[in-house]
C-alpha cells in the first residue's frame, strides 16, 4: 500500500469535464484531498461538486478562466495546494505553466518544463530523434520557413507531402500537398491556420503516407531516470487528425516481435529526451511495416483507459505518485496486457455533420454490465456549453479478446441513452457494423471512406 505521507496533502485540478472527475476518484483513492477549479457557468458541474472545495476562477471564456495562469495559480494559493494537476487540453502542455508552477512552489503532475518545450516543438522532436536512432518519417531536417524551403523537401522526398505546424496538434495548421502546383496555397494557408492556433507559425514538411496506421506507445518513467512502456494503443480511426475510437493492443500487433519493437521505440524516444512522469510516444505504421516516430505527447491521453483495463495499472494515480517522487513500482517484465480493450469517444455532435450540438439533457441512461466503464461528467438535466470541447464521454469495454470487446462495445452503445441533444452514437454503432473494422484491417482513411468526409 502506498505510504500517504509521501503524497501530496491537497491537488487543484486545472480542467473541467470528464477528467477532471477522473482525477478526482484517483485523489480520493490516494487519500488525498481536491479542489477544482471552474468558470461562472459550471458551478453546478459535476467536477465542482465531487471535489472537496471549489474556486471560480473566471468567465466561461477559457483564456479568462481555464487558460487563465495567474487566476489558478492563485486559486492554488489560497486553498492551500501542494500540487496542481492539468489534466489534458488547456494547460496540461504548457511549458511556461509547468515554470509558473515551480516557481510559485507548487508540483506539477506531469512531465518537466523542458520535456513539454521539447514535445511542443514537433520539428525539433523530429531532430533529436533521428540524432538517436529513432526513425522518423523522411522529411526536412528542421522547420520550413519559406515555400521554396518546403519546395525542396518535396523534391527529396516525393509527392505527396505533408505540412505540419511545428508547435501544432489536432489537425490544425496541417495540409496535404498532392502536386508541385498546390504547393505555394497550402503553404500558406497552414502558416495562417498555425499562427492563429498557436502563435507560432512554424511549419516542417513530411512525406505524406497513405493508408497509414496511427499507433502510440504509453510512456511511464520515474525521476531517476528509469522508463517503461505500458504497451501500444492503436489510434487510427480518426476524422480530420481528430481520434474517434482508440484500442488496445492494436489489431495490427499480430506478433510478439512487432510489439516489442513498437514499445521499445517508444522508450528509447522518451529517453533520448530524458523524460519523466507520463507520456505517449506516437508513429506512423506504413501500409509495409515500416514504424515512424510522429510526436510525443507530454500529458495524460484522452484515451489512456484502455491501457488501463488491459493493464490494470491506474495511470492517473501513478502520475502523482510520481510527481511527488515515488519511484517506479513496475519493472517492464511485469506488464503482461490481458485481454483487449476499446474506448468510443462519445461527442455532444450531429453525427453526420460532426456539427457541435450543446444544450440541455433531458434524460440520461448509462451502460453498465461486465466490462464496461464509462467516464463522464454529464447527468440528467445537464447543459452541454457551447464554450468547449465537445466530448461528454468515454465508453470504454474489456473482453477477454477483441471479438468480445466488440460485442460489447454494440451491447453497451444500444443501452447508451442521451436525449437532447445529438451525439456521435448513431457514428460509432455503423463503424461496429462494419466489416472492415470487425476484421481490424483500417487505417486513417476508414472514416473518409465510410462517411464520404473530406
Amino acid at each position: 500500500m502506498t505510504n500517504n505521507l509521501k503524497l501530496f496533502k491537497k491537488i487543484l485540478i486545472a480542467n473541467r469535464g470528464e477528467i477532471a472527475v477522473r482525477i478526482i476518484r484517483a485523489c480520493k483513492e490516494l487519500g488525498i484531498k481536491t479542489v477544482s477549479v471552474y468558470s461562472d457557468i459550471e458551478k453546478d458541474s459535476l467536477h465542482v461538486r465531487l471535489a472537496d472545495e471549489s474556486v471560480c476562477i473566471g468567465p466561461a471564456n477559457p483564456t479568462q478562466s481555464y487558460l487563465n495562469i495567474p487566476a489558478i495559480l492563485s486559486a492554488a494559493e489560497i486553498t492551500d495546494s501542494d500540487a496542481i494537476h492539468p489534466g489534458y487540453g488547456f494547460l496540461s502542455e504548457n511549458y511556461h505553466f509547468a515554470e509558473a508552477c515551480m516557481t510559485s512552489g507548487i508540483t506539477f503532475i506531469g512531465p518537466t518544463p523542458e520535456n513539454i518545450r521539447l514535445g511542443g516543438d514537433k520539428a525539433k522532436a523530429r531532430q533529436i530523434m533521428r540524432r538517436k536512432g529513432v526513425p522518423v518519417v523522411p522529411g526536412s531536417d528542421g522547420p520550413v520557413a519559406t515555400e521554396e524551403m518546403a519546395m525542396k523537401a518535396a523534391k527529396k522526398t516525393g509527392f505527396p507531402i505533408i505540412l505540419k505546424a511545428s508547435a501544432g496538434g489536432g489537425g490544425r495548421g496541417m495540409r496535404i500537398v498532392r502536386e508541385e502546383k498546390d504547393l505555394e496555397q497550402a503553404f500558406y494557408i497552414a502558416q495562417r491556420e498555425a499562427l492563429t492556433a498557436f502563435g507560432n507559425n512554424e511549419l516542417y514538411a513530411e512525406e505524406y503516407i497513405p493508408e497509414m496506421r496511427h499507433i502510440e506507445v504509453q510512456i511511464i518513467a520515474d525521476n531517476k531516470g528509469n522508463i517503461i512502456h505500458l504497451g501500444e494503443r492503436d489510434c487510427s480511426i480518426q476524422r480530420k487528425h481528430q481520434k474517434l475510437i482508440e484500442e488496445s493492443p492494436s489489431p495490427v500487433s499480430t506478433t510478439e516481435k512487432f510489439r516489442k519493437r513498437i514499445g521499445d521505440l517508444g522508450v528509447k524516444a522518451a529517453r533520448a529526451i530524458k523524460y519523466r512522469n507520463v507520456g505517449t510516444v506516437e508513429f506512423i505504421v506504413s501500409p509495409d511495416g515500416n514504424i515512424y516516430f510522429m510526436e510525443i505527447n507530454t500529458r495524460v491521453q484522452v484515451e489512456h483507459p484502455v491501457t488501463e483495463a488491459v493493464t490494470g495499472i491506474d495511470i492517473i494515480k501513478e502520475q502523482i505518485k510520481l510527481a511527488a517522487g515515488l519511484p517506479l513500482e513496475f519493472k517492464q517484465s511485469q506488464i503482461r496486457p490481458s485481454g483487449h480493450a476499446i474506448e468510443c469517444r462519445i461527442n455532444a455532435e450531429d453525427s453526420d455533420r460532426f456539427i457541435p450540438s450543446p444544450g440541455k439533457i433531458n434524460f440520461l441512461f448509462l451502460p453498465g454490465g461486465p466490462g464496461v466503464r464509462i467516464d463522464t461528467a454529464i447527468y440528467n438535466g445537464y447543459v452541454i456549453p457551447s464554450q468547449y470541447d465537445s466530448l461528454i464521454a468515454k465508453l470504454i469495454v474489456h473482453g477477454k479478446d477483441r471479438s468480445e470487446a466488440i460485442v460489447r462495445m454494440r451491447r453497451a452503445l444500444d443501452e447508451f441513452i442521451i436525449d437532447g441533444v445529438k451525439t456521435t452514437l448513431p457514428f460509432h454503432k455503423k463503424v461496429f457494423d462494419h466489416p472492415d473494422f470487425i476484421k481490424g484491417e483500417f487505417n486513417t482513411t476508414f472514416i473518409e471512406k465510410i462517411n464520404g468526409s473530406q
